[in-house]
């Protein structure tokens, strides 16, 4: 337990017993290979990383909810018998996990406690991360068991049915089902996944975390593109005569690719970028996997500097920091392969590397990064992660 939280908690409430405090925590994941699909219901793989988000908190038998971030300034309270209107800050995702558990079960105790983030926000999922951390400690307090797709499920909901976020459920999966030392493959058509464990072939390897000193927000840019790729699943079925139903129950995954292979030139340019690297990141994730179990980390590693290349040119995302952070990493030396983390808007990216050549690394993105973006320079940060098991609350 990170020194800072523990102290601050007790601060807070000095006459906690420490019979009465519980920890709720939830990884920061990363995803490799299978950008921008899942929302079309593509195949994705994950890992869940050694940082993440805890929150120190105690039951409250009066139904409120109080919470302080190390993270964030604002004090959040509301009720659970009046969760009201989101107010545009970090407290939303509180209040989403509640009202999203409030659909099947009623809660009667509250929680009271604060929660801190362990890296920059921006592009590892912090938002599902938090999400779960409430969910579970709202659970515990209610006495409230949730299978983990149940727990997925209602995760993904409060960002979707509360905050207003169109994510898909790669966040929440990961971050559930994650094992250490072991690459999640899920099918977000299904629900079907595999943990697949590194063969004893794949060598050591580390997950660096290069943070452009921009926090990312989700937001109109991200949603804007879902409905480009759904635009472009719709059409498709339009001019090949298939069955299409209704748009919001559209997706790419509906397609076949021989379709899109057929009618891509009849669509409009922008959905047909965004059917590319749909179908493009699918076969990526096929490659990848087979890469991974054969213990191939620098064939996976391109397949990963490839799915960063099509997010920029056929995705269109990716700040100029962003950017310029992928294009460094394509030539330094221990990098297997790098791309966006998240979505692409601001944050940060991730990349698989030797763990032989860190200090090396560090030194080189951060001294080419901010010879272009000296501004930075009090916020950039490289950081080495492992992956790591999922979700836990005690």
């Amino acid at each position: 337990m990170p020194q800072t939280l523990e102290k601050h908690f007790k601060t807070l409430y000095p006459w906690a017993e420490s019979s009465d405090i519980h920890t709720s925590y939830a990884p920061y994941r990363v995803c490799p290979l299978g950008a921008h699909i899942d929302h079309q219901y593509g195949i994705v793989t994950g890992f869940a990383l050694d940082k993440g988000v805890t929150l120190r908190f105690l039951i409250s038998t009066d139904g409120a909810v109080n919470l302080d971030s190390l993270n964030f300034p604002e004090h959040v309270s509301f009720d659970l018998g009046n969760i009201g209107q989101k107010q545009g800050n970090w407290g939303d995702y509180a209040k989403g996990a509640a009202f999203a558990l409030s659909q099947k079960y009623q809660l009667r105790n509250g929680i009271k406690g604060v929660v801190r983030g362990t890296l920059p926000v921006g592009g590892l999922s912090s938002s599902a991360a938090v999400v779960l951390c409430y969910l579970n400690a709202l659970c515990l307090a209610n006495d409230i068991t949730l299978t983990p797709s149940e727990l997925i499920r209602t995760a993904l909901f409060a960002e979707n049915g509360y905050v207003g976020i169109n994510v898909g459920k790669l966040d929440q999966s990961c971050e559930v089902l994650c094992k250490r030392q072991h690459l999640l493959a899920l099918d977000t058509r299904d629900d079907s996944y595999t943990l697949i464990p590194a063969p004893d072939t794949l060598g050591r390897f580390e997950i660096a975390i290069f943070y452009s000193g921009v926090s990312r927000v989700l937001g109109s840019g991200y949603n804007t593109r879902v409905d480009e790729a759904k635009s472009a699943a719709y059409s498709l079925k339009a001019l090949s005569g298939m069955e299409y139903g209704l748009y919001k129950d559209t997706r790419l995954r509906d397609v076949p690719p021989l379709v899109y292979e057929e009618y891509r030139d009849r669509l409009p340019l922008v959905f047909a970028k965004r059917a590319q690297h749909y179908y493009t990141e699918m076969d990526r994730v096929e490659k990848g996997i087979e890469a991974w179990k054969r213990g191939d980390l620098r064939e996976f590693g391109k397949l990963v500097f490839a799915s960063g290349y099509s997010s920029i040119h056929a995705w269109e995302t990716g700040s100029p920091e962003l950017r310029a952070i992928y294009e460094i990493t394509e030539h330094v030396q221990g990098i297997y392969g790098c791309r966006f983390s998240g979505a692409g808007f601001k944050g940060c990216c991730m990349a698989l590397i030797d763990p032989a050549y860190k200090k090396e690394i560090e030194q080189q993105v951060t001294r080419e990064y901010l010879g272009q973006f000296p501004q930075y320079k009090d916020l950039f940060s490289v950081h080495f992660c492992s992956t790591d098991d999922g979700v836990r609350v005690e």
